[in-house]
């Protein structure tokens, strides 16, 4: 007789419950033909703990059982039984309390995932025939684990799948909220408009978001944050537009035109004045710029992280434009080195339409001098190419 046989009722005062019958069928099961990896077993009870009712705490305590099973595999034999010490068991749950252990023991019985196989006196032990051999032992069944390991990989599958599913949910509303923040930002740095309470509402969605959230809640907010995305888009389309007329009237210009338009070397005093608001970067976010001219990437290697780098790609870059270093060197000095690699990364976006990007350069750096510039309408312009595309 297999000594999982044994002991069919628990020890003391316990009584025999419906679910510890249920549980003590479910390890009388046929085994599966293949012997699984009881640790493997355990990566997949892991992911699949809410559906079995577990905590980490318990499968810890799991785990430290499993240690004490000789092999790999969860072969189909006697060896299925094991029966550490208190002391034993504890040692190996890193010091867990006796009464904790105990606690955990009968989450994990509860589960339906071990059985106790109780000696007469309740003591956890193993007797041996008149050989020498093994022949009974007391303790804790992990048959359970063998025959239900189909069932707990199926429910881990389910909730890795359902896991990606939340995480992408989350990014996504994560990127829209990003989105909606950063061209209120911008926006508020360009026209007046309702921008408080639009920023109020993206507070509360990235609060929210900082909880744990199930799908649905996720679903709730990126919708949330998609509609918030839409009003900015809204407020901003007219205003962009209406920034943007001139300057694409001046591109035409210099698609037909075989004459570059060259500007004189801005005085001292202007840009002495013009110093400060060189040195800050540019109003429009870097990760928007980089959205809208997503060809300035390919000339990065190692990426874009910073306006730096931005700067750098730009001045690698801009002579394959055709842009001569003087016409670079002026756009520099006149529009500060982030605006103009802002610039120079919208020309090379559109560089099949705009037949002269050199003269194209230096006519916006004309304007520049006279504070008639911001490239903010050129990236907006390109978003909202891209967005059509995308529709």
């Amino acid at each position: 007789m297999k000594m999982r046989h044994i002991s069919m009722t628990p020890f003391g005062r316990q009584p025999v419950t419906a679910g510890l019958l249920a549980t003590r069928a479910l390890a009388e099961a046929p085994a599966p033909d293949l012997a699984p990896d009881k640790w493997a077993v355990l990566h997949d009870l892991t992911a699949a703990r809410a559906d079995f009712g577990i905590s980490d705490r318990d499968l810890a305590v799991l785990a430290a059982l499993l240690s004490f099973h000789p092999g790999k595999t969860l072969d189909d034999d006697d060896k299925l039984i094991v029966f550490p010490s208190n002391a034993s068991l504890s040692d190996r749950a890193h010091g867990m309390a006796e009464s904790t252990l105990r606690r955990h023991l009968a989450a994990l019985v509860r589960a339906g995932l071990i059985l106790r196989r109780d000696s007469p006196n309740g003591k956890r032990y193993a007797t041996r025939d008149l050989s020498g051999a093994l022949d009974r032992a007391f303790g804790f069944d992990l048959r359970p684990l063998l025959t239900r390991a189909a069932e707990i990989t199926e429910a881990a599958q389910q909730a890795r799948h359902a896991e990606l599913a939340r995480r992408r949910l989350r990014e996504n509303a994560v990127i829209l909220l990003r989105d909606a923040v950063k061209l209120i930002q911008w926006g508020r740095e360009q026209f007046a408009a309702n921008w408080d309470a639009l920023s109020d509402a993206c507070v509360l969605l990235q609060r929210a978001l900082r909880r744990k959230l199930d799908a649905g809640k996720l679903q709730e907010l990126a919708g949330e944050a998609r509609e918030i995305l839409e009003r900015v888009k809204t407020i901003l389309a007219p205003e962009t537009k209406k920034m943007s007329g001139s300057d694409s009237e001046n591109e035409r210009h210099h698609q037909s035109s075989d004459k570059d338009n060259h500007e004189s070397e801005p005085c001292e005093e202007k840009q002495n004045e013009r110093s400060e608001h060189i040195a800050k970067d540019p109003p429009i976010p870097l990760g928007l710029v980089l959205k809208a001219t997503p060809d300035i990437l390919d000339y990065a290697p190692d990426g874009i992280q910073s306006w730096r780098d931005l700067v750098a790609t730009a001045n690698f870059v801009h002579p394959m434009l055709g842009i001569s270093p003087d016409a670079w060197r002026q756009a520099q000095e006149v529009m500060g080195p982030k605006v103009a690699a802002v610039t120079l990364a919208c020309i090379l976006q559109r560089a099949d339409v705009i037949l002269r990007p050199g003269g194209y350069l230096r006519s916006l750096t004309g304007k520049a001098e006279g504070a008639g510039f911001s490239p903010g309408p050129m990236v907006m312009a390109l978003l909202r190419a891209e967005n059509r595309l995308a529709a």
